[in-house]
């Protein structure tokens, strides 16, 4: 009895855990949960950090009061005020041609620079364009002279910052040529184009628009040489209406004339002439057409009309295609002022202007269309400005006070409209989905709609899909359930080995190798493509039909081994044959001879009316698609590998074929693990960034047109990330497009798992 006990005690040890392996053991199921919840914890920092890069796009204008200085007891006569880049020297423009500084860093207090224009001439007209800093004076003689108004800052040796007025004035130029009186004059002057347009009134009182070109002389070296007058104009004639304002664009390429009843002339000067090309009515849908106000945003091509009953809207000037030339058209429409704008006072940075009437500011940015900032203030406004840095607002009161406000709005092109609605740019015909982050032009307005980089997502992961799915279900169908277990132990590890290819190197083979070469044997792959399925599928025919002793005489899962040649004689024969049927199916004329030529890339445009490129969705997702097989395959192949060989043996013992239990049984058990192999492909595919960058155009586009390229959106985050500036409005977006990518593998997996769930329940009887 002793020995039993003793050998029942001995037993008893060898199935006791070890201390030193229980503890082992809680030690790795709390480090599992805890590195499960540090990796939930990083994917949310991740997000929360990606979000936070996201959220200041589309916040609002931030305006906060900086200071407030008596400036003038004599707001009356006060034409402008203006302000340096700096924000320390906001200067008062007077109607005698005057400037008063005030000096709002320093003790200098207020500076006076007296007039401006002391020529012996008594001026009859000022006026400024706060868009080129031009004053403009005409005179009772019928000259006119301008001056820029500029700033020069001088450091000390403590690199202190002063800022001194640096005003430069031009000589008199006679416009009326009759020495009639000018009522009113602009001048607008570019690297082309100075063009100076007034009204005069002659000695009987009648009125008149005259207008006149200024000629500079240009040194060896393109500099400036002496201003003479050029050619005059007479628009009198042209204009059958009582005129209410005058604006001549700041480059001086065009003139608007505003009658009294609303309707606006537009002069354009081209080729030496300045001539009547639109008339129009900013308001002519509505019961008063008035114009209140006219002036042009940053660029000249748009411009801002204010109605009586507060109506705002943007006319830009666009290529209307009935008549072959730029014309006005609306682009855009705020939301009404809660009165008539008394004044309209343009940003020199970007599309913003400010609309100022009695005791109410508002902010508006024309891109977006949207109103960044209003209020309502306390004190009267009598004229206003924006800071040349986009980072300050001014006032001036009805009591001389000017009250300085610091701004801060660094995207005011962003918004939800921006990035996923349609926007009329200037210059465009009607809103469109536009990706073009950059130009060559300062005065180029960025245009960041989202869409185009979705759908190019969206285009290369339905084109890769499209092949890569049919070959990865159907190979890991094939492994599964009838290879033979010698070469399947063969076959899923060179699957797996195929999903380290690094995607740079897949990209490189797809631009210099694949891409030349499907340039010009489109026929031959759609040949490939048709006839691969048709002779397999008819080898399977004749493969039934033969005696079962043959069939009985290969052993199971080696069939392919006679499939195989079969295939690759169809697919030389089918890629030899594309020239041929080229000839035959895909003749067209040659646009540039006029022949009748067999080629595919002249046939498909034609033909759909899409374009063709060498670089496109074809390729993306044949090379995407080798990418991403071997990520279905795998995880397709081991849950129709997991499951129970029960079933299989139970459906075959019943008198199903391999085929039948194949598709009837085993397919429909692992359809969880299939439908999570798809949405993992889905998702590599979506996430994918280079093989997209360097095999194709890598151009924004709409169509889903498989002989175009694209951009999607994780291509343009490497495209463009490199040019973004820190924290600016570009950097943002390029995390928005992050977040997007983000949100849209969310909720692809999301559905996938719910989708798993579903068929699971469904099919756990089975099990």
């Amino acid at each position: 009895m002793k020995n039993q006990s003793q050998s029942h005690h001995r037993t008893l040890e060898r199935f006791q855990v070890s201390r030193r392996i229980g503890w082992f053991d809680r030690f790795m199921n709390h480090f599992i949960v805890v590195g499960g919840l540090m990796v939930i914890a990083a994917v949310m920092g991740i997000f929360v950090f990606i979000f936070l890069q996201v959220a200041p796009l589309f916040h609002g204008a931030e305006v906060k009061l900086l200071s407030r200085h008596k400036l003038t007891d004599t707001v009356d006569s006060v034409v402008a005020v203006d302000l340096d880049e700096w924000g320390e020297l906001p200067v008062l423009i007077q109607k005698d041609g005057s400037l008063r500084y005030r000096d709002l860093k320093g003790d200098r207090g207020i500076i006076e620079n007296g007039q401006v224009f002391q020529a012996g001439e008594t001026l009859s007209s000022i006026h400024y364009n706060s868009l080129n800093r031009l004053l403009v004076a005409g005179s009772n003689s019928g000259r006119f002279a301008y001056a820029k108004v500029g700033y020069r800052p001088e450091y000390d040796s403590l690199s202190v910052r002063t800022v001194h007025p640096d005003v430069t004035r031009s000589d008199w130029f006679d416009l009326s040529g009759k020495g009639e009186r000018i009522l009113f004059v602009d001048y607008g002057e570019g690297d082309s184009n100075k063009l100076a347009v007034g009204i005069c009134l002659d000695s009987e009182g009648n009125r008149h628009v005259r207008a006149v070109s200024l000629e500079q002389d240009l040194s060896l070296f393109g500099e400036g040489g002496k201003i003479s007058l050029g050619a005059r104009f007479d628009l009198t004639e042209a204009i059958d209406q009582a005129i209410q304002q005058i604006d001549v664009a700041p480059d001086g390429g065009l003139v608007l004339i505003v009658a009294e009843n609303g309707e606006v002339f537009v002069f354009f000067n081209q080729g030496g002439k300045l001539e009547l090309g639109q008339r129009f009515e900013p308001f002519g849908d509505l019961p008063d057409r008035r114009v209140g106000g006219a002036d042009f945003l940053l660029g000249d091509t748009s411009a801002v009309f204010t109605g009586w009953e507060g109506e705002n809207r943007v006319y830009s000037l666009s290529l209307d295609r009935d008549k072959g030339k730029r014309l006005y058209a609306r682009t855009k429409e705020f939301e009404p002022m809660p009165e008539l704008p008394e004044g309209y006072f343009p940003g020199v940075r970007n599309n913003s202007f400010l609309l100022v009437g009695n005791h109410h500011a508002s902010l508006r940015f024309s891109t977006t269309e949207s109103i960044r900032w209003q209020r309502n203030f306390e004190f009267e406004i009598i004229r206003g400005l924006i800071g040349e840095k986009y980072d300050r607002l001014g006032f001036l009161d009805r009591t001389g006070t000017f009250h300085l406000f610091h701004l801060r709005d660094p995207h005011p092109q962003a918004g939800l409209r921006a990035f996923l609605g349609k926007v009329r740019y200037e210059g465009q015909a009607e809103p469109d989905y536009v990706w073009q982050s950059t130009g060559g032009t300062d005065d180029f307005e960025p245009k960041l709609s989202l869409v185009p980089l979705i759908i190019g997502s969206l285009k290369g992961t339905l084109y890769a899909m499209l092949f890569a799915a049919p070959i990865a279900l159907l190979g890991a169908l094939y492994t599964s359930q009838f290879l033979h277990p010698k070469w399947r132990d063969h076959v899923k590890p060179t699957m797996e080995i195929m999903a380290s290819l690094p995607s740079v190197v897949l990209g490189f083979m797809a631009a210099l190798w694949l891409a030349p070469l499907l340039d010009t044997r489109v026929p031959s792959l759609l040949l490939v493509l048709l006839g691969v399925p048709c002779a397999t599928l008819a080898c399977n025919w004749c493969w039934g039909q033969l005696p079962h002793r043959v069939r009985t005489s290969i052993p199971a899962g080696l069939e392919f081994l006679l499939l195989s040649p079969i295939i690759l004689i169809t697919c030389i024969l089918c890629w030899k044959a594309g020239p041929l049927a080229e000839e035959i199916l895909f003749v067209v004329t040659n646009p540039e001879t006029g022949e009748r030529v067999a080629d595919f890339r002249l046939w498909w445009p034609e033909f759909t009316g899409a374009t063709y490129t060498q670089r496109n969705s074809l390729v993306v997702g044949f090379m995407m698609g080798f990418a991403v097989i071997p990520v279905i395959f795998s995880i397709a192949e081991d849950s129709l590998s997991n499951v129970p060989k029960s079933l299989r043996s139970g459906s075959l013992a019943l008198g199903a074929s391999r085929w039948q239990t194949a598709v009837n049984i085993v397919l429909p058990t692992a359809s969880p693990g299939i439908i999570s192999a798809l949405l993992i492909g889905i998702s590599r595919a979506l996430g994918e960034t280079m093989i997209v960058v360097m095999a194709t155009g890598n151009t924004p586009l709409k169509d889903f047109n498989i002989f175009s390229g694209m951009r999607a959106l994780s291509a343009n985050i490497v495209v463009e990330f490199p040019q973004a500036p820190f924290q600016g409005t570009l950097y943002r977006t390029l995390f928005l497009g992050a977040l997007t990518l983000f949100i849209m593998t969310f909720i692809i997996n999301t559905m996938a798992e719910v989708l798993r769930q579903h068929l699971r329940n469904r099919y756990k009887a089975v099990r």
